[in-house]
Parts: C-alpha cells; structure tokens; sequence
C-alpha cells in the first residue's frame, strides 16, 4: 500500500510529467482538450489520495480523531507525557518563581469581563510584577494552561463556580483564560453570570451563595446587611439551579469572619439565636454534604472545594499595601482559621461522594503583593484619592487582581481535569 509520502511524490512527478510533454504540432485539438481536461482533475485526485492517506496514517498513531458531534469538528485531545502529573506529587505545595516570559497567561486589557474590583492595572496600580509569578510545585510541573483543551474537556458541559466574590474571581479568571477562542456570550441571570461559548456546547457559570446555604445575603446585587441571618439547615432555593451541573466548584469563608459569633436558624426558621461560627461553619457543611450525597451523580459530576484565603487583614500595621513581592518559606496567614480548615476536612472526608479539595490556601497566603489592596473597589466605588492615602483604613487584603493568583487556581484545577480525562 502507498503511503502519503509515496502519494506525494508521485503527484509532483505527474506534474513534471505532465508540464514537460512535448509539444507535437501534428497532435489533435481533442487531445489537446483532452490533457487539458485531465490534468487538473489527475491534481485533484491525487491531492485528495494522498490527504487522505496522510490522515488515516496520523489516526493510526493514535494522534488525533475526528468526531462529528453538535455540528462542529471534535478534536479530542493528546495529553502528553509531561502534561501528567505524578500521584506521589503534592501540587499544592511548592513555591513561587518568577516568569515574565510565559506569564500572565492573558491582558488585563484583552479581557472585557473583568469587574472594576479586579482591574488593578486600570485602576492606577504602578507596578506589575504580581502578573509574572508561576506556581511550581515541588518535585513535579504543572502543565501550562491550554485554552482549547480546557474547552474540549468542557465540551456539551456546564461547570459552575459557586461562592462569593472571591469566587467570582475564580469565575472571571476561567473566563478569561478561554474567552479568545470561540465566539461566547455573558449574560446575567440572578444570582448568576452564564458565559456561554457556542462551538463547544459549553458554559462556564458563577453563583452568588456567599454562606452556601440560604441567608439574606443571597441576592445577587443587594446583598450588604449589617446584621447577617443564616438558615443552616437549608440549601433548598440553591439546589434548583445546582442539580445536574457537571462540575461544581464551592468557596465559603470569608463572609463567615465578619464577627466571632453569627445569627443563624436551625430546624426552626422562627427560632433565631448566636452561634460561634465554628460550630455554625460545621452545621452548614454537613447540610451541604448531605445535598451533595443525595443528588450527585459520581459517575457523570465532579465536585471541587477551594479551600480558604484571607490574608493580610486591613486596618491593621502589616497590611498588603505596597507589597510586590511574594512571601518566602512557610507562613499560615493572619486571616486563616485552622479549626475552620480542620471541620472542612472532617465533613468531607466523612462523605460517601468524592469531593476534592483544591488546597490553594498555603499557596494563596505567600502572596500578600497580588492584592487589590488601595487600587480596587469599596462598596461599588472605586476609591478616592484621599482614601488611597490611608491604607490601613482602605487597603483591600481579600480580592485578588486579576491576571494573578485567581489564574493559579485554575490552572490547578485545569491539571486535575486533565489527569482526570487521560485516565477515563
């Protein structure tokens, strides 16, 4: 059998052949049609033998395939050998090196979903150093992000970010690192934001639930209250727009730091009373829990937890004011509750559904420079020039610039899914 290379030569040598005839002066016109005629038509032949042959050689090594599914021509991937990453490797613990080469791995200017909060280029922010650190964990690589491999692994999916606006973050650094291939659409669905990219059947989504179960905080918009309610025993109006979500990424903490002690319902919607947060924390969890193991298919969803960061508290000396540079050695962040971190770990080891946490707590802690700090936003507003002057009042220590650490996140959870889809 011929291969594509033999195909090829032998199309350049009928052209050869073809181009360097002699010219017979005697020959009839009709030939002369008739090789006119031919020659284009022997080109096309051979040119469609030989893609084609090139194309069955390459689908018996195993390099790509074709699918015809939804309209669109569906390449499924090839994870390489260094894109996988060692079962013995930690990812999550490593440290941060400097790359201005390869990182950010997007604008801030290319990207149009990014909120004001984030945006600390545009908002004045001198320095950009914070864009160009790269996690490396210790002993193994991460693979870099890629887009399109992202989407086909999301493909005919939903994943959802569900949580408060760190969360978000998360939400609009994914957008960001995929929105440049496919035409997508955002739009605004309360409590969520859908962003939807037509070419893969996909949507990439975030929920407001800054408690995860229901409170009067979860409108979407309307949601500061000075005087916090929690109904911990129930995820009911949540549930409806979780259910059959294919990916689900949950986030909750910092709303529950506002005091040592919350106002919660539990069995009784009338019987309103303090709790320690703590102990409220593990309530809410456990009904979380007991939401994901009576509705989640494991064999069609995956569940991910990011765990905890808050870091460099405002108000206080030490702020993240003025920081460019990362943090050095270990460091377990002012803001961070270990008991917290410890009841989290607790409740989902207990559950009979794999849950997975995405422990980017330690990594997110040495990076007291890739805060908004005095260059985001407070209560919709960007902040004044007089504010700005007063850091310890005003420094935000909580949300993320994005490019930045959010982009981190997922490219953790971009390795996992990638390890996930070459096992399947």
């Amino acid at each position: 059998m011929l291969k594509s290379q033999d195909i090829y030569f032998l199309l350049f040598y009928t052209m050869l052949n073809l181009n360097s005839t002699p010219t017979n002066m005697t020959t009839q016109p009709t030939q002369d049609r008739k090789i006119f005629f031919l020659f284009p038509l022997a080109l096309i032949s051979l040119f469609l033998l030989g893609t084609l042959r090139f194309l069955l050689d390459n689908l018996k090594n195993n390099q790509f395939q074709f699918l015809w599914q939804n309209k669109f021509l569906r390449v499924p991937i090839n994870v390489s050998e260094n894109e996988i990453i060692e079962e013995s490797c930690n990812v999550f613990e490593g440290k941060w090196v400097w790359d201005n080469v390869s990182y950010p791995l997007y604008k801030e200017e290319t990207c149009p979903y990014l909120v004001k909060q984030v945006t600390c280029q545009r908002n004045g922010r001198p320095d950009s150093f914070y864009q160009n650190w790269r996690w490396q964990p210790h002993g193994c690589n991460l693979p870099r992000f890629n887009a399109l491999k992202m989407l086909e692994m999301l493909r005919d999916k939903r994943i959802m970010f569900i949580g408060d606006s760190i969360q978000r973050g998360m939400f609009e650094s994914m957008v960001c690192l995929v929105q440049s291939d496919g035409d997508h659409t955002i739009k605004r669905v309360p409590p969520r934001k859908i962003f939807r990219i037509e070419e893969f059947n996909t949507s990439i989504e975030y929920y407001w639930a800054p408690f995860m179960v229901e409170s009067i905080s979860d409108h979407a918009t309307n949601h500061t209250v000075m005087k916090r309610l929690v109904k911990l025993d129930s995820v009911e109006n949540h549930r409806k727009l979780w259910e059959g979500v294919d990916i689900l990424v949950f986030e909750s903490y910092v709303w529950w730091m506002h005091k040592p002690f919350i106002n919660a319902t539990y069995g009784s919607p009338e019987n309103v009373r303090e709790y320690n947060v703590t102990t409220a924390y593990k309530l809410a969890l456990e009904t979380w829990g007991s939401w994901i193991e009576s509705s989640i298919n494991p064999q069609k969803q995956k569940v991910f937890f990011a765990t905890m960061n808050w870091e460099w508290k405002g108000g206080i000396d030490g702020n993240c004011f003025n920081e460019t540079q990362p943090m050095e050695g270990p460091y377990w962040g002012t803001g961070s509750n270990l008991e917290i971190m410890s009841i989290l770990k607790d409740v989902i080891e207990k559950l009979k559904v794999n849950v997975r946490l995405l422990n980017i707590t330690q990594l997110s802690e040495y990076r007291k420079d890739g805060h908004t700090s005095v260059f985001g936003e407070r209560r919709g507003k960007l902040l004044t020039k007089e504010e700005r002057s007063e850091p310890k009042t005003y420094a935000d220590c909580i949300h993320w610039c994005l490019p930045g650490v959010p982009d981190t996140w997922n490219q953790l959870l971009y390795a996992i899914l990638l390890q996930d889809y070459r096992n399947h």
